[in-house]
């Protein structure tokens, strides 16, 4: 089934794009397939600003890569997601979670497990370790072709409330949506996280975008077409493992793992149910 194959080969793109800007028709269909998602009411919560533009997406770039650095030298992203990195092959496949935290510049190879402690930080810091991974953000943000600006109605996104819960549940399918046909497309796909990272960036994406007030700008992605082969970048963390279907699936209650599940997917045809043939 093509969408169970494009549902197993989903992944985000640590890596650069090809320089070549993506075609309208395909920006498109990027965005009638999130305009497709399920929402409560069909209310449909969700507004998009699309990208393009050198000057705003080197702007975009420069908050990304200087929020970047400022997040690594402080310490505040290692701690805040240090039960998501592991180092080595082997706890990679033992907790079946996480990014590999495989890929550091020579000189701190021989530090990485310390990477947590105070003198890891300080020996980070010491080599420049944030700088690099500041400077190489940067330039996977700015040699994107196409961003993409994911917005929330506010008179759904209403914290505290229901609607609130439904609109960023819709918001997520939408992106799944966009997601998965990324694939279809020949294209990659990448969350810009780091201005959320450190306070007052984001606002200035905000301002650079001319969010009106009555939209929550919720994050930013970047796309584009990927090279026919693609090289992990100089500083990059892989993520190759998911949890087997007993450590998230439960049967009748939480107390029971679902069993008899863990081994390989089925590969033979999916036959659809009696409702499909109906009629």
């Amino acid at each position: 089934m093509e969408l169970l194959d494009a549902i197993r080969r989903r992944k985000t793109t640590n890596g650069a794009f090809l320089p070549d800007p993506v075609s309208e028709d395909h920006q498109r269909i990027l965005l009638e397939a999130a305009g497709r998602a399920p929402s409560q009411l069909n209310s449909q919560p969700w507004r998009f600003v699309v990208i393009e533009s050198r000057d705003t997406i080197e702007q975009i770039a420069r908050i990304s890569g200087e929020s970047m650095t400022e997040a690594m030298s402080n310490g505040t992203f290692f701690e805040r997601y240090k039960p998501y990195f592991r180092f080595s092959q082997a706890e990679m496949e033992e907790k079946r979670s996480g990014m590999l935290f495989d890929k550091l510049p020579a000189a701190l190879r021989p530090f990485t497990s310390q990477v947590f402690t105070k003198r890891g930080q300080t020996l980070m810091n010491t080599f420049g370790v944030p700088k690099t991974l500041g400077a190489e953000n940067r330039k996977l943000v700015a040699g994107s072709p196409l961003l993409l600006g994911v917005m929330l109605d506010r008179s759904e996104y209403r914290p505290g409330q229901l609607s609130s819960f439904y609109s960023v549940f819709s918001m997520g399918a939408a992106m799944e949506n966009v997601w998965l046909t990324t694939g279809e497309l020949g294209m990659g796909i990448q969350f810009i996280s780091f201005p959320m990272e450190v306070p007052g960036r984001w606002e200035e994406i905000v301002q650079l975008l001319r969010v009106p007030d009555d939209l929550e700008l919720m994050a930013v992605y970047r796309l584009g077409y990927l090279p026919p082969e693609q090289r992990r970048p100089a500083i990059d963390w892989s993520s190759s493992q998911r949890k087997l279907v007993s450590q998230y699936v439960f049967r009748e209650n939480g107390d029971t793992p679902q069993q008899g599940w863990d081994g390989a997917p089925p590969t033979g045809d999916i036959t659809p149910g009696p409702s499909a043939s109906a009629g």
